[in-house]
């Protein structure tokens, strides 16, 4: 698939405004120049003709890689993390969900009934960190996420986000992670939800590095059993780092 080969070895940012022309795009997914020819002209990826060539959106391309990270298996989602890693080790290191995740944006169970209510107690859990300036701002640009394409997986996982990054907003990268007491209807076709991850990202690359590390741990049907049964946050923050630490390369 070709998630597991994308973001491997260019340093420029996918936040860039600037686009991909056909060479950049191949050397930044790791494919050759006629592969990703073929991709725009049978409209597999996002594109659009600028003077008779091809161009390619940053942010669009962005999207269409987080649409694929839905779609691969544990080990297409490891190649992808283990790439972006590559690309990023001199400054981040390896994502930690765990250091990212505090106690203090863990609400067992979550006081929400309704998709709107979930979404302000993230964004309000998000705030508990300190990170996070503006709640309602950001519960604004999740629901205008979910308006366009809900987050719920069938597996009663929503992963939610806003569209792009609210940096103006955030002092770092954070998560929160809210399990109501019974599943609600969160859009979609994917049944009820009661697990709700709140990713607030500061830049594109990092949004897809956390998407691909949660995809992962999610994996695990034992795993997100025992994490429903999480009694208080630090049960669950005590199971978000052992699983954490098990996926570390």
């Amino acid at each position: 698939m070709l998630v597991g080969v994308a973001l491997a070895s260019t340093r420029k940012s996918i936040v860039a405004e600037e686009d991909f022309d056909i060479s950049s795009l191949a050397a930044y997914l790791h494919m050759l120049p006629a592969q990703i020819i073929r991709l725009a002209e049978r409209g597999k990826i996002p594109a659009r003709r600028v003077g008779g060539d091809w161009r390619f959106s940053a942010h669009e391309v962005h999207l269409w890689l987080e649409d694929r990270i839905g779609l691969s298996d544990d080990s297409e989602l490891a190649q992808m993390e283990t790439n972006l890693e590559r690309t990023t080790k001199e400054t981040n290191g390896e994502i930690s969900i765990a250091e990212l995740l505090p106690e203090d944006a863990i609400a067992i169970p979550l006081a929400a009934r309704t998709r709107g209510s979930v979404i302000s107690a993230m964004a309000d859990l998000a705030c508990n960190t300190g990170l996070l300036w503006d709640p309602a701002k950001m519960a604004d640009a999740v629901a205008a996420r979910e308006d366009m394409h809900p987050t719920a997986l069938d597996i009663g996982v929503a992963l939610l986000h806003p569209r792009r990054p609210q940096s103006s907003i955030l002092g770092g990268s954070i998560l929160a992670l809210g399990i109501t007491s019974q599943g609600i209807p969160f859009g979609g076709t994917s049944g009820l939800t009661d697990v709700f991850f709140l990713i607030c990202a500061t830049d594109d690359h990092e949004h897809l590095r956390i998407l691909a590390r949660l995809s992962r741990m999610i994996t695990d049907a034992d795993w997100l059993a025992e994490l429903r049964e999480a009694t208080d946050s630090k049960n669950a923050h005590s199971l978000i780092a052992t699983r954490d630490a098990s996926l570390s390369t």
